[in-house]
C-alpha cells in the first residue's frame, strides 16, 4: 500500500466578535454525510484561527476549544468549502493523474489494477471516463478538470476497477465499496449532467449533449 499523499491545508482566523463556552477536555468529533467524513478536534492553544486539511479519506479541521456547538457547526462548513474551492484549482497534469491512479490502485484495491497509460483526452463529451483493458489504458475526460478531488478519485478508481472487472455486475461494485465517497461523487456527477441539461435563463432553451455517469 502506497503511503498518503501530503495533506493540503486551509486556515482562517477567527473574528474576536465569537462567544463561546470553553472546551476542557480536546476530543475529536465526527460529522458529514459520510461515516468519519470530518473530524473536528478542539485545541486549547487556539486562540483566533480555524484550520482544516485532508487525511486520507477524512477532513480534518482544527478549531479553538471555546468555540460553540453552533460556531463549530458554521466554521466545518466554511472550512469545507475553502478546501473544496483550494482543490477545484488543483490541475493535474498526466503524470500526477498516472501517480494519483497509482495510489489509489495501492489504497483501495491492493496494487492490483496497474494501468500503462493514464491521461486526460478532449474527445470523451458523453462519458467522464474509459479504458482498455487489453492495452492497459485509462482516459478521463477533460471536464473533470476542476472538480472536486473526490470526484476525479472515483473516476480514476472506477476505471481502474475496469482493468479487473470488465462490467458493472456484482464483482464490480464489491471493489469500489473500499472507496467511501463513491455514493457522494456519483451524485456530484449525477448533478452535473442534470444541471447541463437545464435552458439557460438569460437565453433560448438549449439541447445538450447526453451524458453519462459511471456505473449508470
Amino acid at each position: 500500500m502506497s503511503a498518503d499523499p501530503p495533506p493540503r491545508t486551509v486556515g482562517q482566523n477567527v473574528s474576536r466578535s465569537a462567544a463561546s463556552a470553553p472546551s476542557t477536555v480536546p476530543s475529536p468529533q465526527s460529522r458529514g454525510s459520510d461515516a468519519n467524513a470530518v473530524e473536528v478536534r478542539r485545541s486549547t492553544r487556539r486562540r483566533r484561527t480555524v484550520s482544516a486539511y485532508r487525511e486520507g479519506d477524512r477532513t480534518v479541521v482544527l478549531i479553538p476549544a471555546r468555540m460553540s456547538e453552533a460556531e463549530e457547526q458554521r466554521w466545518v462548513r466554511v472550512m469545507l468549502e475553502k478546501l473544496a474551492a483550494q482543490e477545484s484549482k488543483r490541475m493535474l497534469g498526466d503524470a500526477e493523474l498516472a501517480a494519483r491512479a497509482e495510489w489509489l490502485s495501492g489504497q483501495y484495491l491492493s496494487g492490483r489494477a496497474r494501468p500503462d497509460s493514464v491521461r486526460w483526452v478532449t474527445n470523451q463529451n458523453t462519458r467522464w471516463g474509459s479504458c482498455t483493458p487489453a492495452e492497459g489504458s485509462i482516459r478521463l475526460s477533460h471536464r473533470l478538470q476542476g472538480m472536486p478531488e473526490y470526484v476525479v478519485d472515483y473516476v480514476l478508481l472506477h476505471e481502474l476497477a475496469h482493468l479487473l472487472v470488465p462490467g458493472h455486475g456484482r464483482r464490480f461494485w464489491q471493489l469500489l465499496e473500499a472507496y467511501p465517497r463513491t455514493e457522494r461523487a456519483r451524485g456530484y456527477l449525477e448533478g452535473v449532467v442534470a444541471a447541463a441539461r437545464l435552458p439557460h435563463l438569460s437565453g433560448p432553451r438549449t439541447t445538450s449533449r447526453k451524458a453519462t455517469v459511471p456505473g449508470r
